[in-house]
């Protein structure tokens, strides 16, 4: 039986660990150090008297304990947030970061649509490359983000599959012995390394 409160921070700082998979990760997200990590996740399993993590020089992964602390864990968390902005009088704020690729002409009417649905929550959108706004979310400086798949990534959820193709006005005919002009995003672009990569596997000049 558990007789005193647990450490907030502690369980912040098991919480992260678990979503990005890394002691390292978790300690620069959280601006502190790897050992600072290790030491309050050790404090909280002490507390609980069992181990959350399974850690190796190769992966780190949730103990069946942890998987089942783990949603606990958030919830607490969540209510703890809440409770916190119920004694003030601040307007709740939503960060939604949006890949520069993703966004479109419906963006205004899904906000629209957030706002109508709790118009007390103060929505603000940031849009830019996938990777710099991940770099946010790892800062904590968005709550969320909307971006394409980065293969280094395994803490989001697929939400849609993009299909990609080749365009040109109808006018437009290839000059001989010339590279392809290609109009891409600047770089960094992950869809401009794409489509270059093709090029190249194709043997097809390109600028």
């Amino acid at each position: 039986m558990i007789d005193r409160p647990l450490d907030l921070d502690a369980v912040r700082t098991f919480v992260k660990i678990a979503e990005l998979g890394s002691f390292t990760q978790a300690a620069e997200t959280m601006q502190t150090t790897q050992s600072t990590v290790s030491l309050k996740l050790k404090r909280l399993e002490k507390r609980l008297g069992c181990q959350l993590i399974e850690r190796t020089p190769r992966y780190v992964q949730l103990s069946a304990q942890g998987v089942t602390f783990l949603e606990h864990a958030r919830e607490l968390l969540k209510q703890h947030d809440h409770a916190l902005a119920s004694l003030t009088n601040a307007r709740q704020r939503l960060t939604i970061g949006i890949s520069d690729h993703v966004a479109g002409p419906e963006l205004p009417m899904l906000i629209a649509r957030m706002n109508a649905q709790d118009p007390e929550l103060l929505i603000e959108i940031r849009i830019g490359s996938s990777g710099d706004l991940l770099k946010s979310f790892d800062r904590q400086e968005l709550n969320t983000v909307i971006v394409r798949q980065h293969e280094s990534r395994e803490d989001g959820k697929l939400i849609a599959n993009e299909k990609f193709g080749w365009f040109a006005s109808q006018d437009w005919q290839p000059r001989a012995n010339e590279p392809l002009p290609v109009a891409t995003m600047p770089e960094p672009c992950g869809v401009r390394v794409m489509a270059g990569h093709l090029l190249d596997q194709a043997g097809i000049p390109w600028r």
